[in-house]
């Protein structure tokens, strides 16, 4: 397990490499220019090249590449274009609400998810079945963005339950700032708590035809130790991935929720820096969540050999 781990983590150094320059190109092919946004629009010609000298943005393609590269091989991500901060240190100051608020919406879709998956594959073809699977087609074809607005008109506005905008640190209290992120867990969680649910129900299905369930029934063991200790464990592997890939939605999900509830995370930080070809800021944040989802498809083929023995790295 443990060579198989390295090899894994070295195998990441290409993919990181191919996801640097990816990010790097088509930031430069993307029209719009960095300096004209900075200079303002009163800016004349010789403003916008001195800007854009300052910045190395007149520099050719590969040198740029080459400076960024061999700033990264020494942990330097650069310096923002319009604030003058280092990227890292930028990005640092937004991970604890982004991080926080995936944590808590992962947290809701996997029990949602998979406690609405099983007992919609127990009363297959019943009432409760078809009912679960309509809120699942709801939750998984309706935008979160539309999700967050109505959650907030109800829940914040006609309930007063929850506040309706805003971000509350751990350093001011654990309750408060799990309230403030609630709702906008709850809205990025509704395609999530879709796919995970409708995959827990085709493989308990699928399982619950076996043979060592029928075994489990005849002994007379109940009906929800069946489900949730013998059926579950064996279809956990399929779970486990969409768990693992739907990471990449939880990401691009957080950069339209954190909009809408005015979070200052990550995603809030790309957009600002998207709308103002901020190109280093830009590029750092897409290393992150690239590494970050290498590292989860990574622990998710940990994760195989723990549901299911047969698996060998």
């Amino acid at each position: 397990m443990t060579s198989y781990i390295l090899k894994r983590l070295i195998s990441t150094i290409p993919v990181m490499a191919l996801i640097a320059i990816f990010a790097f190109a088509v930031l430069r092919l993307a029209p719009g220019d960095p300096a004209i946004m900075i200079a303002g629009d009163n800016a004349t010609p010789d403003m916008i090249a001195a800007i854009r000298s300052d910045l190395g943005l007149d520099q050719p393609f590969i040198p740029q590449f080459v400076t960024w590269v061999g700033g990264l091989l020494r942990g330097d991500l650069g310096l923002s274009m319009y604030t003058r901060q280092p990227v890292a240190e930028m990005i640092f100051q937004r991970l604890a609400p982004t991080f926080s608020l995936m944590l808590l919406t992962l947290i809701i879709s996997v029990l949602f998810g998979i406690v609405l998956g099983v007992i919609s594959a127990w009363r297959q073809n019943k009432l409760t079945d078809q009912a679960i699977m309509v809120v699942m087609v709801l939750l998984f074809s309706v935008p979160n963005f539309v999700v967050a607005y109505v959650l907030t008109w109800f829940i914040s506005l006609k309930l007063g339950w929850l506040p309706v905008q805003g971000y509350t640190p751990l350093s001011d209290g654990f309750w408060a700032s799990v309230r403030s992120l609630t709702l906008p867990a709850l809205a990025l969680s509704s395609v999530y708590i879709a796919l995970i649910g409708r995959i827990t129900r085709s493989s308990i299905l699928e399982n619950l035809r076996l043979d060592f369930v029928r075994t489990a029934r005849a002994k007379g063991v109940s009906e929800g130790v069946v489900l949730f200790r013998h059926t579950l464990k064996n279809a956990a592997v399929p779970i486990v991935t969409i768990i693992g890939s739907g990471v990449g939605v939880l990401m691009s999900g957080s950069v339209v929720t954190e909009n809408v509830f005015a979070i200052p995370g990550l995603g809030r930080l790309t957009v600002d820096s998207v709308l103002r070809h901020d190109y280093p800021v830009i590029q750092g944040v897409i290393l992150l969540f690239g590494a970050l989802y290498v590292l989860v498809n990574l622990a998710v083929d940990i994760a195989y050999t723990f549901f299911d023995p047969r698996i060998k790295y």
